[in-house]
């Protein structure tokens, strides 16, 4: 699951950003490692390129472009742009992601979403804690260098001009966050929705400062141990994260938000509403907690319906229960039992069994039979289980289920190339919209010549822009489209339908997945019942 992070730098040494891309770094202090002579240690293994540089250093590069166009010269000007796009630590060994092919992916985002500057594009395989994901770092020069067309998170010409600065508005990081997942879906790579909020939203400064109280706990525990005295923690809790448990046990049991605001005034918390807005102050601070830097289970709407809910129990329970009917166990309830969308396909389960006779016909010798006998004992095994834990009383039945999953199965890949196909469209015709607003400065030159020679000669000079408007021109009529939507509409448009393929990608994998699981248990039941015969007619010959 691809994460993507910005990070906004005033430091005019750029030069630092290369040196911290390619040299150990301590993860606390972020000061450089050094080794026994007071030199620094380079990273052990890293890939990193250029873009828009030409020959020179990226440093001077840079440096040498804000001289030229008299940017970048203050000290509260945002000098450069650092983003971070993180990669799940299962994709390596699961999707075959490499540090080279995260490069490349890396460079082509850099190219696609900052053109016109002048970048630094960093592989790094593991991340600071050790988890093995490999991620990618992109440093650009804030500055422009070069006119650039107008691309969907851009809302102001300056966006695309020479010499202008970059803006990560919130409209661009919901852009980069769709491109990432479209990027993550198109690769095959594991992902999350992250246009959609975190239950628990974690900012950098509160994840350092828990790295840092932990680590210092330890210390202390480990200075306790060496005396003989049992640690009081084990593990260390930010102030955040001790509203979010105070919050949540007094949601678990309140049945109205006068009842939940009591239970965390027991606590010392004071819950605040302001235009429907949710904050939390605590008594050590002064200033509230917004519910939005705590996370999506703590604002109003999520408090709202977790009040309801447990309300509903509470009269159910009130209430005389029925004798509970029990029903047993089958194979819909198996499939269905995880019904929350599934990143990626299981890696276990059962396995084909061998053909052994086959394969001895191919050749294979004695430790290849050993071996596949084996594993067909293990799989008869396996097939056996699943088959009696699903509830099938005969082969018809699995085979009645396995048909209806592949159908199941059919009509979702169905639907997923609808929606994909949709937001082919839309991008095209995205595309098309942002090259013909950017003509209409051309376009309104021309209404204002004159006369007919003045016009020949506007439009001999913008030649250029009126090709580029006329072929989106004759794009909207052949899509019969008379009114042109808003930029807007249409990013929101695509976004809807991105998440949408998303969720259908996601239940996709899930029932192609089934399916495999059911063609194996097919197969391998079909194997056994061919070969009890034989065994039998085997032990007949014996006797």
């Amino acid at each position: 699951m691809a994460t993507f992070k910005h990070i906004s730098s005033k430091n005019a040494d750029y030069g630092a950003a290369e040196q911290y891309l390619t040299f150990e770094h301590d993860e606390f202090t972020m000061k450089p490692t050094l080794d026994g002579n007071g030199r620094l240690l380079p990273r052990d293994d890293y890939r990193i390129s250029s873009l828009n540089c030409g020959d020179e250093d990226f440093a001077i590069a840079c440096m040498r472009s804000n001289l030229k166009y008299g940017k970048n010269q203050k000290r509260e000007d945002v000098k450069s742009h650092h983003y971070i796009i993180s990669f799940d630590p299962r994709d390596a060994p699961d999707n075959g992601l490499t540090v080279d092919r995260a490069q490349a992916l890396g460079e082509e985002f850099c190219k696609t979403h900052f053109p016109g500057h002048q970048a630094l594009v960093c592989t790094h395989p593991d991340g600071h804690n050790h988890s093995g994901n490999i991620h990618v770092h992109i440093v650009i020069n804030s500055l422009r260098i070069a006119e650039v067309p107008l691309l969907p998170y851009m809302e102001r010409p300056a966006d695309t001009r020479e010499g202008c600065k970059h803006r990560c508005t919130d409209a661009a990081m919901e852009y980069f966050k769709a491109e990432v997942m479209e990027m993550c879906h198109r690769e095959s790579l594991y992902q999350i929705d992250l246009l959609n909020g975190s239950k628990n939203r974690i900012t950098e400064r509160e994840y350092w400062a828990k790295r840092k109280g932990q680590a210092a706990l330890d210390k202390e525990n480990a200075s306790q141990a060496a005396t003989g005295e049992p640690p009081k923690q084990t593990k260390f809790e930010t102030d955040k994260e001790k509203l979010r448990r105070t919050i949540r046990a007094a949601l678990s049991s309140a049945v109205s938000f006068e009842d939940f605001s009591g239970k965390l005034l027991q606590q010392g918390v004071t819950v605040k509403e302001s235009r429907g807005r949710l904050s939390y102050l605590t008594p050590d601070r002064t200033k509230p907690i917004t519910a939005r830097k705590l996370g999506d289970d703590f604002d109003r709407a999520a408090v709202l319906e977790a009040l309801t809910i447990n309300a509903q129990n509470a009269a159910r329970a009130a209430e005389t229960p029925l004798p509970k009917q029990e029903y047993p166990r089958s194979i819909k309830d198996r499939l269905q039992r995880n019904k929350a969308v599934i990143n990626a396909p299981k890696q276990d389960g059962v396995q084909r069994m061998v053909d052994i006779a086959a394969k001895k016909a191919e050749g294979k010798g004695r430790g290849y039979e050993k071996w596949a006998t084996l594993h067909n004992l293990k799989q008869m095994a396996a097939t056996v289980s699943v088959y009696e834990e699903s509830g099938f009383s005969s082969p018809e039945e699995l085979k009645a289920v396995l048909a209806a999953a592949s159908t199941e199965l059919h009509e979702t890949t169905g639907k997923l190339k609808a929606v994909e196909s949709t937001l082919r469209e839309k991008k095209d015709l995205q595309k098309q919209l942002l090259a013909y607003i950017k003509t209409k400065p051309a376009r309104d030159g021309l209404r204002a010549q004159k006369t007919e020679k003045a016009r020949r000669a506007y439009r001999e000079q913008h030649e250029s822009d009126f090709i580029i408007a006329e072929s989106a021109a004759r794009y909207f009529k052949a899509q019969g489209i008379t009114k042109l939507p808003s930029s807007k509409t249409l990013q929101a448009e695509i976004e809807q339908l991105t998440k949408a393929k998303n969720a259908l990608y996601n239940e996709y994998r899930e029932k192609k997945e089934n399916v495999r699981e059911l063609q194996t248990v097919k197969s391998n039941l079909d194997k056994i019942l061919r070969r009890e015969p034989e065994r039998g007619k085997g032990r007949e010959n014996e006797r």
